[in-house]
Formats: C-alpha cells, sequence, structure tokens
C-alpha cells in the first residue's frame, strides 16, 4: 500500500483572498515505511507574501520570484501522487489550495475520497486536546527541533512520525506478496539460516543431578 505523505506553504490563509502556493512537499510511504521518493519544490506564486505567512515559513518575494510556476512543476507532480493516498495534517487547507492552483491551469481537481486527514484522526483520538502538528510531536515524544519555520519537507517527515502513532502502526508491514518484498525474503532466507544449540548432559551429570535432588527433597522433608 503506497502513500504520499503531503505539505504545502503559501503566500497566506484564504484562497478566495488570492493566496497562492509557495512549496509543495511530498514523501512516499509504503506500507507506512518512507522510500526514498521525494517531491519537493519551490514556487512562484506571482503575488506578494502575506507579512503573517513569511513569519511562519520565511520564504521572501525575492527568493520565490526566481522560482518555477505551478504550471511548470504540475506534470512531476502529479505523476508523483498517482494513485496513491494522500495524507496530510488539515487537509481542507491544503486541498483548497491545490485544487485552487489545478484550476487556475485548467487541469482537474483532486478529489477528497484520495484523501486521510490526521487532523480528523488525532480530533477522534484526543477530543479536547492540542492537535496541531508540534502538539502531537510532543504527544509522542517525536523530535521536532528541526522545525524553526515551517517547511513543507520537514513537516512531512514529522508528519509521517505522526501518523504512524495515530493508527497505532509502530512497525513497518512486510507484504511479502510483493515483488520487493519477496526479493528482501529470498535474500534474508539465502543469507540467515540457524537454530539453537543443544548441548546434551553426560551420563556423570545426570547421575550427579539425581543425587542432587534426592538429597534436597530429603533434607526438606527432615526440617
Amino acid at each position: 500500500m503506497k502513500e504520499v505523505i503531503l505539505d504545502t506553504e503559501t503566500t497566506g490563509l484564504e484562497v478566495k483572498e488570492g493566496h497562492r502556493i509557495v512549496e509543495i512537499g511530498c514523501v512516499e510511504l509504503d506500507n507506512y515505511v518512507i522510500t526514498s521518493k521525494k517531491f519537493h519544490c519551490y514556487l512562484n506564486p506571482e503575488r506578494k507574501v502575506s507579512e503573517q505567512a513569511f513569519k511562519v515559513h520565511g520564504y521572501s518575494d525575492e527568493f520565490l520570484s526566481s522560482q518555477k510556476k505551478f504550471k511548470d512543476i504540475v506534470d512531476d507532480f502529479l505523476d508523483f501522487i498517482k494513485d496513491k493516498k494522500l495524507v496530510i495534517h488539515n487537509a481542507s487547507f491544503d486541498l483548497a489550495h491545490l485544487n485552487n492552483e489545478l484550476s487556475l491551469i485548467g487541469r482537474e481537481k483532486i478529489d477528497e475520497s484520495v484523501v486521510i486527514d490526521t487532523l480528523k484522526i488525532a480530533r477522534e483520538k484526543f477530543p479536547g486536546s492540542q492537535i496541531s502538528l508540534d502538539a502531537l510531536c510532543k504527544k509522542y515524544k517525536i523530535d521536532n527541533s528541526k522545525r524553526k519555520k515551517h517547511t513543507a519537507i520537514i513537516d512531512c517527515e514529522l508528519l509521517n512520525k505522526v501518523y504512524v502513532n495515530l493508527i497505532d502502526q509502530k512497525e513497518p508491514l512486510l507484504n511479502f506478496q510483493s515483488n520487493e518484498a519477496s526479493e528482501i525474503n529470498k535474500e534474508t532466507n539465502n543469507i540467515i539460516s540457524y537454530s539453537k544449540k543443544i548441548i546434551k548432559p553426560t551420563k556423570e551429570e545426570t547421575e550427579l543431578h539425581k543425587l542432587f535432588l534426592k538429597s534436597s527433597l530429603k533434607k526438606n522433608f527432615f526440617n
């Protein structure tokens, strides 16, 4: 089962106010384990970053003006997430911005049915508690010291750890029907083959043990 942990950073909160995406981060999961496949890009939003958003992620207008536009990376992005579930924290925010970018260039929107919202899972699991990414990292004792600013790719890596804790999937599931896992299993079987060494007592040791038991029984009986 392959999934994608996804996060975005934007110029501001509301799509209706014309805010755009400035960063997309994605990491692939295979049976809840991060693979080597990642998708990450900064984007030119073609507008100014709000003061509030700049405080959150720190991406300046000057830095973003030299980046690619969403239309330049859209095919690579859609190929990366194709046929995979999207795991997002507060999915309604990211999905609104992603679908806005897609609609601006006449592309099909992402359907909500492919999205797993970890905010909803956390709300059901911890009603009344703080359920921000930082709060969940603290709850599960996940080191988030690298998160000085909100950056999409670091947030994805943290969300992966939060996600496997939220669904009580601490250990990876190995699907030995898959080709990749089958190869691992085949290699492991070729390398690891052992059994416990059984050492049988000698005749003398057996007789001494019987004498020890007999003397212990007599001592306990008469005392």
